[in-house]
């Protein structure tokens, strides 16, 4: 058995689970539209911690949202997990933001893209199939009214995320399904943070740092 605290802050939502095995035991999440993480994250924690019963000395390891995603946000959510990680002398857990978003999707069929957004007509976005294998690496791109044409020919593509709203005003495919209101949780953190539990997929504590994929600009 083990307890693995998730911590999910790569967009405005601040979003921490705790799970056992690959279960959710307790989660709390803010879905606000602005960055509340530097306020809340730690608040959240301890929450989590109280409802379930249990102490910081009962878990197992920390896993958290590697990015893309906001840079600040990011910063908080890793500052916080290593922190954690370093007083316990547990391990690091690292997931990709986009294929938890992408996990939030469920289809039996098409393709699925999970989309944050970046600056202006900028999203970070990847490609996953139906089985959630990524079939396109993860990338910052300018979105166009002719971007995933071609798959969209072949069948559904479920869009998802933040970054969506902007390439649906674009986009009229009819193959194209778009999910606007979702971001990265958490909650989709489970399963793969248990299965890299187990293959014990750590991250070292001291050198690990967030997937910014572009560098900080301010403004």
């Amino acid at each position: 058995m083990a307890y693995i605290l998730c911590i999910e802050t790569s967009t405005t939502n601040c979003s921490v689970s705790l799970i056992k095995d690959s279960e959710v035991v307790v989660s709390k999440e803010d879905y606000d539209t602005k960055y509340s993480h530097a306020e809340r994250l730690h608040q959240f924690i301890n929450i989590i911690i109280n409802e379930a019963g249990i102490t910081f000395a009962d878990l197992d390891a920390v896993s958290v949202s590697k990015g893309p995603g906001s840079y600040t946000g990011l910063r908080i959510g890793v500052s916080a997990a290593k922190g954690l990680c370093y007083g316990l002398n547990i391990p690091l857990i690292s997931i990709d933001t986009l294929h938890s978003l992408a996990l939030q999707v469920k289809t039996k069929d098409g393709f699925v893209v999970p989309m944050i957004d970046a600056r202006r007509m900028e999203v970070y976005s990847a490609i996953f199939s139906k089985n959630y294998e990524q079939i396109r690496s993860t990338e910052a791109e300018i979105l166009t009214e002719d971007s995933y044409e071609n798959y969209l020919q072949k069948s559904k593509v479920y869009f998802i995320g933040n970054g969506v709203a902007k390439f649906a005003e674009i986009n009229t495919h009819k193959n194209a399904e778009f999910i606007s209101d979702k971001l990265p949780s958490a909650i989709e953190m489970a399963t793969v943070s248990y299965t890299k539990f187990l293959e014990n997929d750590f991250e070292n504590v001291s050198y690990f740092e967030p997937y910014y994929l572009k560098d900080f600009v301010t403004g």
